[in-house]
């Protein structure tokens, strides 16, 4: 009996770990998180790296989102769109772009403005947008 009582304890606490960890995702959300993590010079151009990682239980076909970079003066350098791809669910991706005629050291802030594309089978509306988590490992400020 003994033996039981402490299967069933175990049981009842595994639950409620489960529980908890599903509450604390159900508070935040599925959604999208997109870094910047790298800068690199390249020739005339500047290498930006991103991780992104899909936080919806469905896989994400296409991303695409419109970017506006500004040099540091904070001016208007140029709009661009990332096609960061197929996304697949809960895990990370990196995707590279090679943006010609930039200096990456004259890149101030990277505007996200918006997903021009966000396509899936199950993927609601404003899946890419709601809750879009933006943060940089950079000198470079990523706004959205």
């Amino acid at each position: 009996m003994r033996a039981f009582q402490k299967s069933f304890a175990a049981i009842c606490l595994a639950a409620a770990l489960a529980a908890g960890s599903v509450a604390a995702q159900e508070v935040q959300g599925a959604h999208l998180s997109i870094e910047l993590n790298a800068l690199e010079p390249v020739e005339d151009a500047c290498r930006m790296s991103f991780l992104i990682q899909n936080g919806h239980t469905t896989d994400i076909e296409q991303a695409v989102y419109e970017a506006v970079l500004f040099d540091t003066d904070g001016q208007v350098n140029r709009m661009t769109l990332f096609d960061f791809g197929e996304l697949p669910a809960a895990r990370p991706r990196v995707r590279q772009f090679i943006i010609s005629g930039l200096a990456c050291a004259g890149l101030g802030r990277l505007l996200i403005n918006g997903a021009e594309t966000c396509s899936g089978e199950g993927i609601v509306p404003g899946a890419c947008t709601k809750g879009l988590e933006l943060r940089s490992r950079t000198d470079v400020e990523i706004i959205g």
